[in-house]
């Protein structure tokens, strides 16, 4: 059974493509990951033998810009999930970004979001490594991680929304990858059960810290200071807050936690909104 991913940007490409007369299209229905040539007619895009995308359907998708649509077996299902909150994958020019009730999950400005979450785990992540990724949302960095050699990779998701729209991500593919392990539940609550000095690097890209304030607390800290190995390394998404005076950002209190669980060299990375940390 054919899948397709459809979004304003590449339904407007193709009626516009219609409405010229051609009889054939480049395009992406992946979300960004490969291309190629489809047919037209009057009717619509013809995605294969079996599935035909109407011009209707095509008009109805342009009016909603910031959704991703699925496409299979002649159905049309928006990757979104309205039972707690609202929950999206939203198109971007590269991987798909995660919405919730209106906050977005990634970095996504001047960027997209699959570079910034590489980004992330390459302040962490060293060739051979074992890595733990807290708050996993649709498993970016892992897949990053494990991209740059890590030989094993445990996620932790809290969501089971998010785990379900991440499964039918093509983005997110990869987290079934041998080495990769994914784990449902609290990460506050999950570490607990891990080894002492198990890792050697962690990810840890909490929601804000209103929804979730004890991923920011020391005692989170020091728990993934005990399943580091010596010299582990952390990077730890804060996103950024408007600083109010200097020295009482909430940036500086996430350091003064870090620090107090017992990290040392502890970096502002402003790209990347948050901050990196070792143990010694």
């Amino acid at each position: 059974m054919s899948t397709h991913y459809l979004h304003a940007e590449n339904a407007r490409q193709a009626l516009d493509a219609i409405s010229r007369g051609l009889n054939l299209i480049r395009l992406s229905t992946d979300l960004n990951l490969s291309e190629q040539d489809y047919p037209l007619n009057d009717q619509g895009l013809m995605l294969d033998e079996h599935n035909l995308l109407t011009t209707e359907e095509l008009k109805s998708i342009v009016k909603k810009s910031q959704k991703i649509f699925l496409f299979s077996n002649g159905d049309l299902e928006p990757l979104e999930d309205r039972s707690e909150g609202y929950y999206k994958l939203v198109p971007t020019r590269g991987a798909p970004l995660l919405e919730i009730s209106g906050v977005k999950m990634h970095i996504s400005k001047g960027t997209e979001p699959f570079t910034s979450a590489s980004g992330m785990a390459k302040q962490a992540v060293k060739r051979g490594d074992r890595v733990l990724d807290c708050c996993s949302g649709l498993g970016y960095a892992a897949i990053a991680a494990h991209r740059l050699g890590a030989r094993e990779v445990l996620t932790i998701e809290l969501s089971p929304i998010v785990m379900n729209l991440r499964s039918k991500n093509p983005w997110s593919r990869d987290l079934d990858s041998a080495g990769i392990t994914q784990l449902q539940g609290s990460s506050f609550e999950l570490i607990r059960t891990l080894k002492d000095a198990s890792f050697d690097a962690v990810v840890h890209d909490p929601p804000r810290f209103s929804l979730a304030g004890e991923l920011y607390s020391e005692e989170f800290y020091r728990e993934i200071y005990r399943v580091l190995n010596r010299k582990g390394r952390l990077f730890h998404y804060t996103g950024n807050p408007h600083i109010t005076k200097r020295g009482s950002s909430f940036v500086d209190g996430v350091i003064r936690r870090l620090q107090a669980a017992g990290f040392k060299k502890i970096t502002k990375v402003e790209h990347l909104m948050g901050v990196s940390a070792q143990k010694f």
